[in-house]
């Protein structure tokens, strides 16, 4: 029997799942056309903060209007459950991408970067942190154009927010350093993570202390800049790299077996890759990348605080000691 949410949404297939959230592809009965419709988890509809949250992600969302970031169409709630029905993306995230290819050409990344910039510059204008920028949130559609989704642990600049103050959220691999200290996040925070996501596309890993080829090191240097201070808005980001490419990306091809990207949701930051440390970027003399910093040996495993608070701080604590 085919299920239909709030009266209009026929689900069609699974997109993916996560945690918190499961994403169906569905057709809205009322305008005719395919949208990814996004729920809240069942067995978390009953926590109301949770709900909020997700509710929040959805209104966040649709403020923006931008043709490089996901669009949102409709939120409310329907058997209990709340629901985001947003714009379907027809092909692959960039964490796809480069799991398919492996590394793509600069050329192509300064393409891919110009327009998660874009994104980025528009949803920093309308006062959003994205805080969680990555190659999973970043979806390529079949023609090369990108769009970044995943508002899940946006928040304003201007303040609001539902986290505790001093709350760790993003995932690991991509945080700027007082991200991972659970300080104040403004949009460089995004901007580091972009540079990161840069130098993912070239070398196949988020290092950063990799070595960039040609023109875009000294732009993915000021990205990665330890004090955010010191680093390039994504306004600026997007016309340095325009410079760099003096084409749109061309059209992806499927590829022959995709696999299906979990959903990464908000959540407080996993402890899998150390974050804070700065970024030492040079053209290379033509040798290979240096492969990533072993990781020590022997790592003290987390305790659990008393508070939520003090678990924030005490990764922050531990991703910094680890990065060293």
């Amino acid at each position: 029997m085919t299920e239909i949410v709030a009266g209009r949404y026929e689900i069609e297939r699974p997109l993916g799942h996560g945690a918190m959230a499961v994403v169906d592809l569905a057709r809205d009965r009322e305008l005719g056309r395919l949208v990814a419709l996004k729920r809240l988890a069942e067995n978390l509809a009953r926590d109301a903060d949770l709900r909020e949250r997700f509710l929040r992600e959805g209104r966040l969302a649709a403020r923006l209007n931008h043709p490089n970031i996901v669009r949102v169409f409709d939120v409310g709630e329907a058997d209990g459950r709340p629901y985001i029905a947003m714009e379907h993306v027809d092909g692959e995230t960039v964490a796809d991408l480069i799991a398919r290819r492996g590394t793509v050409p600069a050329r192509e990344a300064s393409a891919l970067g110009v327009q998660a910039a874009r994104a980025l510059a528009a949803a920093h204008a309308a006062g959003l942190v994205h805080r969680d920028v990555k190659p999973h949130n970043l979806l390529l559609r079949r023609d090369g154009v990108l769009k970044l989704g995943d508002f899940g642990i946006a928040v304003g600049l201007e303040g609001t927010r539902l986290t505790l103050a001093g709350t760790v959220l993003g995932t690991a691999a991509y945080l700027a350093p007082e991200q991972a200290r659970a300080e104040e996040v403004t949009g460089a925070a995004d901007v580091y993570a972009l540079g990161l996501v840069l130098v993912e596309l070239l070398t196949g890993h988020p290092n950063r202390n990799a070595r960039v080829n040609g023109a875009l090191g000294p732009t993915i240097k000021r990205c990665l800049e330890k004090d955010p201070r010191l680093r390039p808005s994504a306004a600026e980001v997007e016309r340095e790299l325009e410079g760099d490419t003096a084409v749109a990306p061309t059209a992806i091809l499927p590829p022959k077996r995709r696999r299906r990207t979990p959903l990464v949701l908000a959540g407080v930051a996993a402890v899998t890759v150390a974050a804070g440390i700065a970024a030492e970027l040079a053209s290379s003399d033509g040798s290979p990348p240096p492969p990533p910093p072993r990781r020590p040996a022997t790592i003290t495993p987390l305790q659990q605080a008393p508070t939520a608070q003090q678990q924030a701080q005490d990764i922050a604590v531990w991703l910094l000691r680890y990065s060293r």
